[in-house]
């Protein structure tokens, strides 16, 4: 199996009591010795404890990369001190992180920034079986501008915490068009993650409707009725 993790963070090697990567957690339990695994990560304080999280594992690729919608050679990211040593809340959007950290002070860095569809055509990966995107408020950009003519994606996590109503509803119709299905939560296990994979199903017109409008608050009351209803149906 192809995993690429766009916002890898820490990994694994997060300390703070309410934090888990699913997404590697979901890969170390899924590992194989066929499997490759792409992990990009924008700060580079955390590419060492990502190092030591995959350590134990063979055809782990780590990259200390930005992804970005156009050809530029180097991001600037921002980043408050309040968030150290893990530094989840790393964005290209000052104003993303002074919304989560409005009196830190904020520090920046300049990272190597590459397209997604550059990135997939450079590393060879046209068969994707897991991506997951959680890249700080440009999770929606990024998607966007995947060439999925070019590469089969076959299921897909994406972070909609900092989507806002409309960015929700187009992502959700243009993946719907695409043969996608909402599949309920991704890997994050605050269930701030949408999860769609690669098949239809008839709920497809009603949830894209209607998604887009659930709060946080009640989308795992939702999540669990919906998802226990198309399991039945299915």
């Amino acid at each position: 199996m192809y995993f690429v993790h766009l916002g890898a963070g820490a990994g694994d090697q997060d300390q703070r009591a309410e934090f888990r990567c699913g997404f590697t957690e979901f890969v170390k339990k899924n590992y194989n010795k066929n499997s490759k695994v792409f992990v990009l990560e924008a700060n580079p304080l955390n590419i060492e404890k990502l190092k030591f999280c995959y350590k134990n594992f063979e055809n782990i690729q780590i990259f200390n990369l930005a992804i970005s919608t156009n050809k530029s050679d180097k991001l600037t990211f921002f980043y408050a001190q309040e968030d150290a040593p893990h530094y989840q809340v790393c964005s290209s959007d000052i104003n993303h992180v002074r919304r989560y950290y409005p009196e830190s002070k904020i520090e920046t860095f300049s990272v190597k920034s590459i397209t997604i569809n550059d990135f997939f055509e450079n590393q060879s990966i046209y068969e994707i079986d897991y991506l997951s995107i959680d890249i700080e408020g440009f999770d929606y950009e990024v998607l966007m501008s995947i060439d999925f003519n070019r590469f089969n994606i076959k299921n897909i996590s994406i972070e909609y915490l900092h989507l806002t109503k409309i960015q929700k509803k187009k992502l959700i119709n243009y993946l719907i068009k695409l043969g996608y299905s909402y599949s309920g939560f991704g890997f994050d296990h605050n269930n701030y993650d949408y999860l769609f994979r690669k098949k239809k199903i008839l709920w497809n017109i009603f949830l894209s409707k209607i998604l887009y409008l659930i709060s946080t608050k009640h989308y795992k009351i939702f999540n669990y009725f919906l998802i226990n209803n198309i399991n039945k149906n299915e």
